[in-house]
C-alpha cells in the first residue's frame, strides 16, 4: 500500500515539475564574475516564447545603453525593452528554434534552447555542434 503511495506521488510530482512554465522574470548571471547582470522577463505570445531585458543591473545610466553593432533587427535599440530571444517553440526538450537569442555585448546570434529545473532557468546558446549553457535564477 505504501508502495503505491510513493509510486503514485513520484509519478505526479515528475508531471508537475515536467510542467514548470518558462515564463516569468529571471536575473542573468555574468559567467566570469557571478553577479548579477539583468532581469529578462521570458513571456509567451501566442504558442512562441519571446524575452527582453526589463532592467539592466549595475551599471551606471542603463536607459542610455544601446546595442550598437547589432545586427538587425536589434541595430540600435535601447537595451532595456530589447527583445533579445524570440520565436522559441515547444519541442520535446524545453523551447527552441534557430537564430533566436542575441548577445549584446558580443553582437552575435545563436540558436536557443531553453527550460526550466525548479527556480533555475537554462539557455543554450548553439553555433553548430558548440553550445554554452547559462543559469538564470528567478527573479524574485
Amino acid at each position: 500500500m505504501i508502495t503505491r503511495f510513493l509510486i503514485i506521488l513520484f509519478v505526479s510530482m515528475t508531471g508537475f515539475l515536467a510542467a514548470q512554465p518558462v515564463t516569468g522574470l529571471w536575473k542573468t548571471i555574468d559567467h566570469e564574475t557571478g553577479k548579477a547582470r539583468s532581469i529578462v522577463e521570458i513571456y509567451k505570445e501566442g504558442t512562441k516564447v519571446y524575452g527582453k531585458i526589463v532592467k539592466v543591473l549595475n551599471k551606471e545610466n542603463p536607459e542610455a545603453l544601446r546595442c550598437d553593432d547589432c545586427p538587425e533587427p536589434w541595430a540600435e535599440k535601447p537595451i532595456i525593452g530589447l527583445q533579445i530571444i524570440r520565436g522559441l517553440e515547444k519541442d520535446e526538450d524545453g523551447w527552441f528554434a534557430d537564430d533566436a537569442i542575441i548577445d549584446p555585448e558580443r553582437n552575435k546570434v545563436y540558436d536557443c534552447r531553453i527550460w526550466r529545473e525548479g527556480d533555475i532557468l537554462k539557455v543554450r546558446g548553439y553555433i553548430g555542434w558548440f553550445y554554452a549553457t547559462q543559469e538564470w535564477h528567478a527573479a524574485k
